[in-house]
């Protein structure tokens, strides 16, 4: 992996949020590439409940003060980044007062989901493509993991398709049990309609559950990691209908080779 260049976009990282399957593997994936002498970057958003003097947060000004469209309103960007102790890797914040201001990451004390989770993720994936392409840098991977990073593959492929800095990168999805209750917010389609994303590549998105989000993951992905021991049997058979290449569950004693294995020989190979 020397010299391989990964972007990881994750909704958790610890150390930064409570350890999950998702926030555990977006730290041990970079770890392991990043040890094995690939250069990686690491984004994730910046949720309310996270302590910035804690994690010594600071804002990158060169990289914030840009607005995103989202639903025909600007939404000003905000760049943080801060440095994870002892492993010398950096991790990228997607910032913005309206949609990661509260102190909470996806739902509310009651456990309601967010009503406008659905534009939060579309400004993530748009915040981490738009950061991307201002730091210059063309990821041989993008490496996809947790539902609310979810839009970005879509996002990628059809919004900016034609963006010379990632044509040759892969997305890699991962695959987690750790999903949501109920729907997103059913204007999603629309919202991308007027990003100009054709209605095929979203009509699973009429009905917005946790497993019709990762269907359109995964069908903008180039491979796709199972990173759960047990996954939504529809999203098994849904892998069974791809031709890509799927990594299957590893458990900790192997999935660093599997890993290394799977990025080298299967993704970029």
């Amino acid at each position: 992996m020397k010299d391989k260049r990964i972007l990881y976009v994750s909704s958790e990282v610890v150390p930064y949020l409570p350890e999950t399957e998702i926030s555990s593997m977006s730290f041990e994936a970079p770890r392991m590439v990043n040890s094995k002498g690939g250069q990686i970057r690491i984004f994730m958003p910046r949720y309310g409940n996270i302590n910035e003097r804690r994690h010594q947060l600071h804002e990158v000004i060169r990289l914030s003060g840009m607005n995103l469209v989202i639903n025909d309103m600007d939404m000003p960007l905000i760049i943080k980044v801060a440095s994870i102790p002892k492993e010398r890797m950096q991790v990228y914040f997607i910032d913005n007062e309206e949609y990661f201001k509260r102190k909470a990451t996806f739902a509310d004390e009651d456990g309601t989901l967010f009503p406008d989770n659905d534009e939060r993720a579309i400004f993530f994936a748009k915040g981490v493509i738009e950061t991307v392409k201002k730091l210059n840098w063309s990821p041989d991977i993008i490496h996809v993991h947790g539902w609310l990073a979810s839009f970005l593959p879509l996002y990628l492929r059809n919004y900016y398709g034609n963006e010379p800095l990632f044509e040759n990168s892969k997305i890699v999805t991962s695959v987690y049990n750790q999903g949501f209750d109920g729907t997103l917010n059913e204007k999603v389609t629309d919202k991308m309609s007027f990003d100009g994303i054709a209605e095929d590549k979203i009509a699973d998105l009429k009905n917005p559950n946790y497993v019709n989000v990762m269907k359109v993951a995964l069908n903008n992905s180039d491979a796709a990691i199972i990173n759960s021991e047990e996954i939504p049997q529809e999203l098994k058979d849904h892998l069974d209908t791809i031709d890509k290449p799927v990594l299957p569950y590893q458990t900790t004693e192997t999935i660093e080779e599997a890993y290394l294995d799977f990025y080298q020989n299967k993704v970029l190979g």
